[in-house]
């Protein structure tokens, strides 16, 4: 059953600040179906507490490149088990062998997943928000960072500091070249600032080593628009629908191209897409 937008009382900033992933990680999160965020009065996108922490645990499998498959099980579990709103307790989630450990109180259970380096802190703080805070054994030397923790130190470093994030991000790419979230927020980073052209060669890199992510092809599409090549950019919201035809932001942005290039039937065949899916 759909859960009411008052019962998801975080908005997509409260995500960026509280976990620090930028909004392409969120969406391709939510794209992949690890969460379902309500709609608010304004269409946006209202989150539950289970969305934030299922969000972050997400973030990190993925970064640990557990396979979709063992995810996914990790996340079902863990939905089933985790209580509707942040308890007075706080939670910890931590790796356990193979097991996700997750501790309320004097409670622990575990959910299935493979073997990752994730230990983080859900506790309550004043004005109805959480925290998390990451765990760590003292004394003990850290590891040379690897394609993932440079991943993470860009997403906590893009709203104080652009260039030190992307200078992050490109350490992860030189570690692991089809890290497509890192290319995801490389790219937004790079047309924010202005440099669609960067933008564009970095997307065309990134849909080389990672075909099938559907998110890229959406943001090179967006980021060919910012150049004013069109015909273009309709090149890669279809090459995109074709992974993920359910994104409408892709079919609105298509038809509204294509109005623009005189292809009224196209236009008509995407708005209705659009409409469809905002409807359901």
């Amino acid at each position: 059953m759909t859960k009411p937008a008052g019962d998801a009382p975080y908005t997509l900033r409260h995500i960026e600040e509280m976990l620090g992933l930028g909004r392409s990680a969120v969406s391709s999160l939510i794209s992949a179906g690890f969460v379902s965020p309500v709609r608010g009065a304004r269409n946006e996108y209202r989150f539950s507490f289970q969305d934030v922490v299922l969000l972050r645990t997400a973030h990190h499998l993925r970064a640990a490149k557990i396979p979709p498959r063992r995810m996914f099980r990790a996340l079902k579990q863990l939905r089933t088990r985790l209580p509707e709103k942040l308890p007075l307790s706080g939670l910890r989630i931590t790796a356990v062998g193979n097991d996700v450990a997750v501790r309320e109180g004097n409670a622990q259970w575990e959910a299935e997943s493979g073997q990752l380096l994730m230990d983080f802190e859900v506790t309550p703080m004043q004005g109805g928000t959480v925290a998390f805070m990451q765990q760590g054994a003292p004394g003990v030397r850290a590891p040379v960072p690897d394609a993932g923790q440079w991943f993470s130190r860009g997403q906590q470093l893009e709203a104080k500091d652009a260039v030190a994030a992307e200078a992050a991000y490109r350490e992860a790419l030189k570690l692991a070249d089809d890290h497509a979230d890192a290319y995801l927020n490389l790219g937004a980073l790079l047309c924010e600032a202005g440099r669609c052209a960067e933008a564009v060669a970095l997307y065309d890199r990134a849909t080389e080593r990672c075909p099938e992510v559907a998110l890229l092809h959406f943001n090179r599409a967006i980021a060919l628009e910012d150049q004013g090549r069109e015909r273009e950019a309709l090149g890669s919201y279809e090459r995109c629908l074709a992974m993920a035809p359910e994104l409408a932001d892709a079919h609105f942005n298509a038809a509204r191209l294509y109005q623009q290039t005189g292809q009224a039937q196209r236009a008509l065949r995407h708005y209705s897409a659009y409409r469809r899916l905002q409807r359901s």
